[in-house]
Order: C-alpha cells, then structure tokens, then sequence
C-alpha cells in the first residue's frame, strides 16, 4: 500500500481520544503517520497526545488554537486543512474522534486510490452494536449511519473519507467558513471534480450514545448548518410536504380515518426501508423507536433548517464549553 497519513482534529475529547487513536495506530497495514490536531484541549486530550506521541512515532500531534470556535467560524474544517498541509503523504485519510475503526479500514478505503481507480472514495459508518443506545439504533438511518458493517452506503462523512492531496488542492481544502455540513460541501466539490468511490467494507464504528433528545438536538444542527449553507433544498421540501400530510391527516380524522392510515403507511416506509430486516435483530423497542424518530424527522428538519436560512446566529460546539 502507498503510505497514506490518517488526519485527525479534535477539541476537549478526552473521554474519546484514546480509543480513536489506538485503533489508528493499530491499521494493518499501519498508516504513513496519523496526524492529530489538537485545537486547544483544556480537559487533558493534549497531555495525553503528547505522552501518546513519545510512546508511537507514527503519531504527530500538533496544537493549534485557531482550530477552536474562538478564532475560526468553522474549526473542524481548519483543523483538517492543518493536518492535510502539515502530512508528509499525498494520499490522506479522515477519521473522526467520536469513532474506532478496524484493523483493515484504511486498506480497504484507500485501495480505490491505490489501484489508480480513483482519486477520492468514501466508506460511511456503522453503528458499533457493543455500545448503541436505543436511540443511536433508532436514529442511525436518518444520519446515513449503518445497522450493518456490509451495507452499501453513499454517504459523505468525513468519519471515513480518503483522498488524494490534488483533489483536496482543487477543491480549496473543507470550507472554513462552517462549523457543520463542512463534509457535505467538500463532497460536493469533489465530486465535481472527479466521481468518488464507495467502499462497503472501510466503515467507520460509531455510537454517539444517543437519548431521542440529544439524537433530535443532533439533528436540528444538522438541518441549521443545511439552511445557513443553502444545501439540500429537496431534503426540506419533502420534510416540509411530510409535515402537511401529518397536518391534513389528521384535520380529516372527523370525516375519514383513511387519510390517517395513508399517512400512517408511509410513516412506516421511511421508518424501516433503508434497514428494516438488520433493525429486526435489536427487538421491538429499537422498532417502536425508530418509528417515533421517524414521525419527528420532519418537524425537526423544516423548523431548523428554515431557521437556519433566515437567522445569522452562528451554532456553538459542546467542546467549547467552559473553555
């Protein structure tokens, strides 16, 4: 394999840090260097970066603080673009701190590039079934996230992305001008550039440890960012449509339940078609969650990202908390 380097930002993840960067260290075969750019942690993630670092010489740990929401609309995307312009390989992998990841993950992503088949390609991410809550199982599918580690996926997290040092140059880096959607639009650029390839088999293991409060938080910020950016318009309209149906349905429930049942009906499609047999193995409250998550999606969507088209008011990030 051509060396690659694994980059890595990260901002007050202490509880996370260690598992990340381990299972990074431990890819077969092992990255170039994996590079980690620390934005000022205040919690103890940079002294153990350092210690880490004297320990591994194939981790880099470097502490910038413009990489933090203090100094930079959008940090996480600075703190990739840091990492990226500081590696010593010209093929580069993103991995996220909220995530593990496979001893074969970066093999399996990066062939593509390897193979000349490509110059950029995405893996998604799976649920990691040994540390899901109810309502990671319930929320996975309306955040591209998959029940099954071999499920196709087209999703363009940057919790398991690789490309090559060209295409990062063309599209100008991730915008640094967002704090959220900053993968969506690197992809967007992308792959105006050059078609991506999907791996099936370089997912990233993720468990957020969801309650439906944080998963519906979550999304909101998701829908926000989408609204202040001017993305996913389609998303919204057929959220926005879904609300008028719930709306007209149940308006109609004096003369006709059959409006209800229609709507009813569809509820359950969008619930369970994209992984209603893997859902199946988490028994009947992961099933009865994902349908009330299901119901709440649209709501969620067209408040936030109608707010977030119309107010000027920046998202904060939980790192910066009493920092």
């Amino acid at each position: 394999m051509q060396p690659v380097s694994i980059v890595v930002t990260v901002l007050n993840e202490a509880q996370d840090i260690g598992r990340v960067v381990a299972t990074l260290l431990a890819q077969n075969p092992p990255a170039a260097e994996v590079v980690v750019v620390d934005g000022g942690s205040t919690d103890g993630t940079w002294e153990w970066l350092v210690e880490a670092q004297r320990r591994d010489p194939h981790l880099r740990a470097i502490r910038d603080e413009s990489c933090n929401l203090k100094r930079c609309a959008g940090p996480i995307s600075r703190g990739r673009n840091v990492a990226i312009s500081l590696a010593t390989s010209d093929t580069l992998a993103c991995a996220d701190a909220g995530c593990t990841y496979a001893p074969e993950w970066l093999a399996n992503l990066t062939a593509p590039l390897a193979a000349g088949q490509a110059e950029y390609a995405l893996g998604g991410s799976t649920l990691d079934p040994q540390d899901a809550t109810i309502w990671d199982v319930a929320s996975a599918a309306f955040f591209g996230v998959r029940l099954s580690p071999t499920a196709p996926t087209k999703s363009c997290t940057a919790r398991s992305m690789a490309f090559t040092r060209a295409v990062w140059q063309r599209v100008g880096g991730f915008p640094e001008t967002v704090l959220v959607a900053e993968d969506s639009l690197f992809d967007a650029a992308a792959r105006r550039l050059t078609p991506p390839a999907f791996v099936d088999n370089a997912k990233a293991l993720y468990a957020p440890q969801n309650s439906f409060r944080s998963a519906a938080h979550q999304m909101a910020r998701y829908a926000y960012g989408d609204g202040q950016t001017g993305i996913r318009w389609a998303r919204l309209f057929r959220n926005a449509l879904r609300c008028l149906a719930h709306l007209a349905a149940l308006a109609c429930l004096p003369w006709s339940i059959w409006p209800f049942v229609i709507v009813f009906l569809v509820q359950a499609w969008v619930a369970y078609e994209r992984d209603g047999r893997d859902l199946l193995r988490f028994g009947p409250r992961a099933i009865l969650a994902r349908f009330a998550f299901a119901v709440a999606v649209p709501w969620i969507v067209t408040v936030n990202q109608l707010r977030g088209r119309l107010s000027k008011q920046q998202l904060s990030n939980r790192q910066n908390i009493g920092d």
